[in-house]
């Protein structure tokens, strides 16, 4: 993974980390990544790589993520998803990172309007293959 994909992490060293606060040192985390999480995190990896080369020629950022802990919109550049997901694939969980500022909702789409997009143009490529009778 690339860690200058992500934005360091401004409060790297700072004993009064606020994140601190989310560790239980009397819970052990388990950062292990399923072989089915993998599977499936790889997939996703691949099926990034598709989305970003099929939109971002025609001006889409990224991908916008409904959360439901805050219920509100995520929206995540093409290279900061691919990082975060790298980075779930290696250490088994995410960095926190900065929302992106003032993103324009326009240029980001949903995980589903990328899956749908996507196989569009692959029926419309082989409706194109295909010889007419």
């Amino acid at each position: 993974m690339r860690d200058d994909a992500l934005p360091p992490d401004p409060f790297a060293g700072d004993p009064d980390d606020p994140a601190r606060a989310l560790d239980s040192p009397d819970e052990p985390v388990d950062e292990t990544v399923t072989s089915q999480e993998r599977a499936e995190l790889l997939a996703d990896l691949r099926d990034l790589a598709v989305y970003q080369s099929l939109l971002e020629q025609r001006a889409v950022r990224g991908v916008v993520v409904d959360c439901a802990e805050c219920q509100e919109p995520h929206y995540h550049d093409w290279d900061l998803l691919r990082a975060s997901l790298e980075q779930l694939l290696n250490d088994g969980r995410m960095r926190p990172h900065e929302p992106a500022f003032d993103p324009n909702p326009a240029a980001y789409v949903s995980w589903e309007y990328c899956r749908g997009f996507t196989d569009g143009v692959t029926a419309t490529a082989k409706r194109a293959l295909t010889p007419q009778n």
